[in-house]
């Protein structure tokens, strides 16, 4: 099977785990994508309209050559999949793409693809229309437990502070760094001890499993997600969560203590608080075992055999 992909992220990690688990399925995959950068770190796409316009002719001219359908990767890329109109399309909404500024065009384009892929069943509700969640799947290899002491000198952490983990660069909007600050303040002042929060990012995807380990407690603030790895991740290496109520984390950790699903910055310091005042593992691994990647693989390969 030949799949043409078009992403707008060629770096994003978890897109490139789903290009080596469908390549392991038999499926021989080349990507496409837009004119114009995408900082991945820093998040911005410095691309304009007039770089989509010209990837549409780039797309009409791959699409003739022998594959078996196109897969758009993200909802700003499924117009230039459904111009051509020899091949099917499946569609993967990852979450601001349906969720966002732009997400009246993902669900006008996914009305017209063969397939649609969302991320989590609350994606499924927004859209309105027939899909597969499938959520992207982590590596249960590679996200384990490991000792804490030995994660925390790894990385160069202290063994006597308590670590917040933010595995994002402060400056991306939508995970809201500027809460994780005002939430991390409150919650060390009824904590006894130094308490740290650690903005992450940068790290090579097999290095973030120390820091996992290394820290006591993920926090994320987000504004909106669709089904975010980290949690997944953390959830894998038996690391508590404290989140907002995005995406799918509700239904992913409805199982899993210590961690805690909260509406307020009051229900974010108070959650922190319960796990910073006694770091424990959680439950975690045990409830994300349906997550792992080979499971992803094999769900998004009948999909595409579902079109053809």
């Amino acid at each position: 099977m030949r799949v043409l992909n078009l992403v707008t992220n060629v770096e994003a990690r978890f897109y490139n785990e789903q290009l080596r688990v469908l390549e392991a399925r038999g499926v021989h995959e080349e990507t496409l994508a837009p004119p114009g950068t995408h900082r991945t770190h820093e998040s911005v796409t410095e691309r304009r309209p007039t770089d989509y316009l010209r990837f549409f002719p780039t797309v009409l001219k791959n699409s003739l050559d022998g594959y078996d359908l196109v897969h758009a990767n993200y909802g700003l890329t499924a117009p230039m999949a459904l111009a051509q109109v020899r091949l099917p399309v499946v569609l993967s909404l990852w979450g601001s793409d349906l969720l966002g500024e732009y997400g009246w065009l993902s669900k006008f384009c996914a009305r017209h693809c063969d397939a649609v892929i969302v991320m989590s069943e609350g994606m499924a509700a927004e859209l309105d229309s027939p899909c597969h969640v499938i959520p992207h799947g982590i590596d249960l290899e590679r996200f384990s437990p490991q000792p804490t002491g030995e994660a925390r000198d790894a990385v160069g952490w202290s063994r006597n502070a308590k670590h917040v983990l933010f595995p994002y660069p402060p400056m991306r909007e939508v995970k809201d760094f500027p809460r994780a600050e005002r939430v991390v303040t409150a919650a060390a002042k009824q904590v006894g001890g130094p308490v740290e929060l650690q903005s992450v990012y940068g790290v090579p995807h097999d290095e973030m499993a120390s820091y996992y380990n290394a820290a006591d407690v993920l926090l994320l603030p987000s504004k909106s997600e669709g089904s975010p790895n980290s949690v997944k991740e953390a959830m894998a290496c038996n690391l508590p969560v404290v989140t907002t109520d995005v995406g799918d984390v509700e239904d992913r950790l409805a199982d899993v203590s210590p961690s805690h699903v909260c509406r307020s910055d009051d229900e974010l310091v108070d959650g922190l608080v319960d796990v910073l005042s006694s770091p424990r593992p959680s439950n975690g691994r045990e409830n994300v075992r349906d997550v792992g990647l080979e499971r992803m693989g094999d769900r998004i390969r009948a999909v595409y055999e579902s079109v053809l």
